[in-house]
Parts: C-alpha cells; structure tokens; sequence
C-alpha cells in the first residue's frame, strides 16, 4: 500500500454564483464522509471552485484499505446443536453462509452464554474500486434544489457537466459518474486558454489551470479580486464599496479577474444614492466608489472575466448597460415626487398585510397609535412619533421601491423630507427597520426607536393572536429577527419599557381581530426566548441565564442588569457554596410544598445559629431595601454573598425537619425568607459550580 494525492475535478457549464461556494465545501464535505467511511486516511482535504469547476484535492490519501478481521457471531452453542451434538438446520446455514464447515468455527464465551464464531479475513479494496461509489454518492448529495438533463443524458445536475478529471498522482482512476468516463484533462478559460488540456499529475492542478487563465482556488481568487478593487479605489483617491457576499459573488462570477474603472454622467448624482448603489450590486454586480464625505462618486468598478487587448470596449460596454438602469431610477426618482407620501395612505387599503390582519394601512394606523403611546413612554415626541408611524408604509406605494425594493425606508425618508416633513419623522421612517441583521446599526432618535418598536410588536402580537406561531425554521414573518431587533432596541438603547405592557396595548389596539386568548404570554414567552439566545451569542453562561430567567424579568434593560449581577457574583468566592444552599432550600421548601413563609417568631428560634442567620437575614433586608427599589442588583449579591458563613452554619448545627411542628414551621419560614432575598435577582440555585 501506497500514499498519494488524489484530485476530482467536476468540468461544468457556469454554476450559479451565489450557491458556487456552498456547492464545493458541500463536495468536498462528501467526498471526505465518503473517504471515511470506507476507512481511507488521508492527510488533509481541500477544495476548489471557479464558474466552471467543482473540485477537491485530497492529500497523502491511502491507496488500499487496510486488511482486517471481521468477527461473524453464529447462533449459541444451546441452539446449534441439538441433543444428540449434531449440528442444526440454523448453525449448517450460518457456517454454509460463511464459507466454511461447522467444525471450523470457534467459540465466542461471554458472561451471558456461548456463540459459535467465524473470524474472516477481509482484504482492504483499492481506492480505485472505491471512489465511484464515493463519488456518486458525493454528487447525489449536494444541495440542490432544481437539477437538469441536458442531451441526450438521463442524469441530472445543476448545470450541464462535460468533463470529469480523476487523477490518483499520475493515474487516472476509471470512474463512471454523471454520464462520463472519466480522464486526466480539464478545460482552461472559455476564451484564453485551451480546452482538453492533459494533466500529468494531481498535484499540476492549480498551476496548470492558472496557465490556462483559472484562478481555481476560490479563496485566492476571492483575495486577488479584493486586492485589485482595493488598489484601483486608491489611486483614484476613492473608497470602494463592498461586502464579503457581493466580493465572494464577484469572484463567483469570473476564472480570470480583471478590474476596470468605467463611469456614469453625473447628471444620475441626483437620484438618491441608495438606488444606484442598489442597482450597481444587485443587479450588476459592480462596485460603487464614495468620496471621503461618503457621497457616491460618478466612477465604479467592475470585473471582467477577460482580459481584452482593447480594454476601453469593455468599458464601453459596461457603461452602455447600466445607464439604463439608472435612467430608470432617475424616471422613478422624479415621478415619485409628484406626489406626496400622504397622499399615498389610501392606497396603502390595497395591500394586503394579512387576510385577517387586514390592510398596510389598517397596520399603519396601529403602528402611528402604538408609536404614539411607546414615544410618551420614553419621553419622545408623541405627535410626531404618531406621523411617523402613520407614513411607515407611504414608500411601499412608490415606483422606486416597487423596482428596487431594498430602499424600501431609505426612500420613505428622502421623500419625507421633499414633502417638508420634519425631520425626526423622516429619519424614522428610513430607521423603522434597524436593526436588519446582526451586529446591525440601531435607531439613532427616539421617535424613529418608537416606530421601530412599534412595527415589530404588531407583527408579533398579530401574527401569534391569530396562531400563526414560526415552527422550526419556518418564519415567513421574519417574527425571530423582530424579536431580536426589539430587544437590542429597548436594552441597548436602556429604554425604560415593559415588554407586558407593550404587548398589552397591541393587544387592544388589534381589538377583536386577534382569536389566540393565550397570545399576551406566548408573545412575551417567545421574546424571553430569543432574548436567552441573544445573550447566549454574546458569551453569557447558559446557567446565569438560567438563573435570571427564572424570574422572568419583562422589562429588557432590567434582564441585563440582573444577568450582570449574576455573572459578576458568579465569580465571587462564596458563589458556590451558596448556590448549592439555595439548592438545598428550594429543595425543602418544595417538599414540604411552602409556597408562602409566614411571619417568623423569635421566640421560637432556639438554637444559636438559626438566631444568627435571622438577625444577619434582618440586617440585610433593612440594609438592601434602598439597593432593591433601585434594582441594584449587584449590590444586592454582593451583600448576601456575606452571608455564607451564617448560612453554612445554620445547616451544620440546625435540624429543620424537628418533630416540633411549631418550630418547624418557623424554621421554614426562616429558609423562605432566605429564599426571598435571593430570588429578588435570580434563582441563584440554577447556577453551575465553577
């Protein structure tokens, strides 16, 4: 047996761009389960993937499996013969299955009984015997949701595929798959490099291709096209403007980048530049360029998959095809002002928001009420608040966004303002939908936070009150993402605001539209939920929020502060020792089913250390009442945490369980009145021991 490298490549029409990564970690994913499976090591895996090509390279790969030994149980002893010794039909059939005469079998002896045994010899197939059935399975495996035929092939696959390299170091190992045979030939760049092209070996993959103008290695590509924007933005003294997706969409795109500089006539500058930076990614897949100010320069970049000998025709080209685009935008941008955003609420009657929710604008009319009532709660302007939250779906009426919908908001606030809305209202209605993802910006102004929060709790409070709760992974109302957004809102933003009492008043504000009669505590239920997962991702230990939600804080600036407590009482010393006390107090407490704790009588307290404990549970509440009303619930902690020695104390000398039903009554009032002072922040008891 042998090492060498072994190399897949999948030769395609264009795969599409935004699934081309995901396709090949899903390949190589495969190839490796498969490897594994069939007990084939190898040194490492790697994958490959241009708009052409599927590929994987996989190093110091066994060539053979090794041999081993398969242990073949028979049937008991008991039963493979009868009482005479003979062998029976059931143990012939066995041994007749295994190639081999009943004497010839050995005996297994265990400590429920004896088994007749056969120990085969299996030699390790070759990787040549293998990789077709790895490699179909491989393939059949990927993600996708509508294969194609193409000619006369009866198989499918995401695009038509017309090579299929499969070199094992020097050898190409015969497979059939997807209608070919493979070879040792792999097709260079559509239209520089040559097509066929014999490799002589695995590891001549990456440097054969980038001869033949393949870049097939996606994370070089990816880097050599960032670094290209990069250096062309610079020396036109501009800032290029592009995420990872639309740069890995890019990379996706081409097997040979090249960046060029082209422009629009300026006279587009006009049109607000959200449009045009949509229409220039989205739908071109150009990179927009911003001056130092951010304003949208009238230069943009782009890449081409060739490198022409006449590089202004490409420009040229590429000029010619997304000035209409922004023509259109421009067209839409100027007719759109036409008419006011106001003048547009009626037409919001027919849109359907849902069929028994009613219209966008019965749902901009709770939002304007509900904007209205959040605003006096945090001290905003309410009459604005409420015009905000009444124009929060006006844009949805306009050919802008009907053509470029992601400026939905963005385009709201551009024609507030030509409308001559102030401008608190017209920031809300572009931040109503912050934060859009994670890690997302939040409103900046109180009013626009107010229509944010509003938004997003009549579609919770809607969607539950008609039972229309996500399941699994399905959200059609995106009800996770409004309930992450509001909670960021209230806690980051440290907004003094309720979540019962925000769900209260969507609730009547719906009226009797709503069927769910459970839906004010599903909905808070649902937000406390997420509220566990955003802090979860921010690294908080899952029993600290175990602890606090155990008390089920509604009010989300509240939550933070009590999961801020117990993380840092957490650390402390004695956090163990009274986390297990508190375990053991909640324990007796729910045995004797003490749901209540009664006044204690210092009369009956007799022992020395349930005397102490009372007098320290005394001080501390006297000396906590301030701490309490203020929720400072670090200080709260902190206080009690001297109480460990009191404490230890008590269950080291103190019998609780006493047959005297009066003293022991008072001695659980005693621990009920523990339980209390703890259970103000947290239920301390849940917490893990460091």
């Amino acid at each position: 047996m042998h090492k060498d490298n072994l190399l897949i490549e999948l030769g395609t029409e264009e795969l599409p761009p935004k699934a081309l990564k995901h396709l090949a970690i899903s390949f190589a994913g495969n190839i490796q389960a498969g490897l594994a499976n069939a007990e084939l090591s190898f040194e490492s895996i790697e994958w490959f993937a241009a708009p052409r090509r599927l590929a994987v390279s996989i190093k110091q790969l066994d060539s053979t499996q090794k041999d081993k030994t398969v242990e073949k149980r028979g049937p008991a002893v008991s039963a493979a013969f009868d009482e005479n010794g003979e062998p029976t039909k059931a143990a012939l059939g066995w041994a007749r299955g295994n190639g081999i005469e009943i004497n010839e079998a050995e005996r297994l002896v265990t400590d429920k009984g004896e088994w007749l045994l056969h120990k085969a010899h299996q030699s390790g197939q070759s990787v040549s015997e293998l990789l077709e059935g790895i490699l179909t399975q491989s393939l059949s495996k990927l993600p996708i949701p509508k294969p194609m035929r193409w000619g006369n092939y009866t198989t499918q696959f995401i695009r038509p595929v017309h090579t299929l390299c499969v070199l094992f170091g020097s050898d190409v190992i015969s497979v059939n798959a997807l209608g070919l045979e493979s070879d040792n030939k792999v097709n260079g760049h559509r239209f520089h490099g040559a097509q066929g092209v014999t490799l002589a070996h695995a590891d001549e993959y990456l440097a054969t291709l980038q001869q033949q103008y393949v870049l097939a290695d996606f994370h070089q590509r990816t880097e050599h096209v960032r670094r290209e924007l990069d250096k062309a933005a610079a020396n036109l003294s501009l800032k290029p403007d592009y995420d990872q997706s639309l740069l890995e969409e890019i990379a996706s795109l081409v097997e040979w980048p090249v960046v060029l500089t082209a422009s629009f006539d300026t006279s587009f500058l006009q049109v607000p530049k959200e449009a045009l930076i949509y229409t220039m990614k989205d739908d071109q897949k150009y990179v927009p360029l911003l001056q130092e100010d951010g304003q949208l320069s009238n230069q943009f970049l782009f890449v081409s998959n060739i490198e022409s000998r006449e590089p202004e025709q490409v420009i040229n080209g590429n000029e010619k095809v997304i000035r209409p685009r922004l023509a259109d935008a421009e067209f839409f941008f100027n007719a759109d002002k036409k008419r006011t955003l106001a003048s547009r609420l009626d037409s919001l009657e027919s849109v359907l928001f849902q069929k028994q929710l009613g219209t966008l604008k019965d749902k901009s009319l709770r939002i304007a009420e509900l904007s209205a009532f959040i605003a006096k709660h945090i001290k905003a302007d309410e009459k604005l608040a409420y015009r905000a939250g009444e124009l929060a779906k006006a844009d949805l009426m306009t050919n802008m966004v009907t053509e470029f919908p992601d400026v939905q908001g963005v385009m709201g606030k551009y024609y507030a303002l030509h409308d001559g809305e102030v401008e608190e209202v017209a920031n809300a209605l572009y931040e109503q939908y912050l934060p859009r993802f994670a890690g997302d910006v939040l409103p900046a102004h109180p009013v626009s936070a107010s229509v944010a929060l509003a938004d997003k709790i009549d579609t919770l409070v809607g969607i539950f009150g008609i039972n229309q709760l996500p399941k699994g992974d399905k959200d059609p109302f995106a009800l996770r993402r409004a309930a992450i957004g509001l909670l960021r809102i209230i806690s980051e933003l440290k907004l003094p605001l309720d979540l019962d009492l925000l769900v209260n008043k969507a609730v009547d504000i719906y009226a009797d539209k709503l069927t769910n009669q459970d839906c004010r505590t599903q909905v808070v239920d649902f937000v406390l939920g997420r509220f566990q997962a955003l802090l979860q991702d921010q690294g908080v230990s899952i029993d600290v929020i175990q602890a606090v939600s155990a008390r089920r804080p509604t009010r989300p600036t509240d939550f933070v502060a009590r999961i801020q407590a117990v993380s840092t009482f957490k650390e402390l010393e004695a956090a163990d020792a009274l986390a297990a006390a508190n375990k053991r107090v909640a324990n007796i407490l729910a045995k004797q089913n003490v749901e209540s704790g009664g006044k204690i009588d210092s009369a009956l307290l007799t022992e020395s250390a349930e005397k102490t404990l009372y007098q320290d549970l005394e001080s501390a509440k006297l000396e906590l009442s301030a701490a309490i009303e203020q929720q400072d619930y670090t200080a709260v902690l902190t206080r009690l945490a001297r109480l460990r020695e009191s404490i230890d104390a008590f269950f080291d000398n103190v019998m609780v369980m006493t047959e005297d039903n009066a003293v022991r009554k008072n001695r659980l009032a005693l621990l009920f009145m523990l339980r209390e002072l703890f259970m103000v922040t947290a239920d301390i008891s849940l917490l893990a021991k460091n």
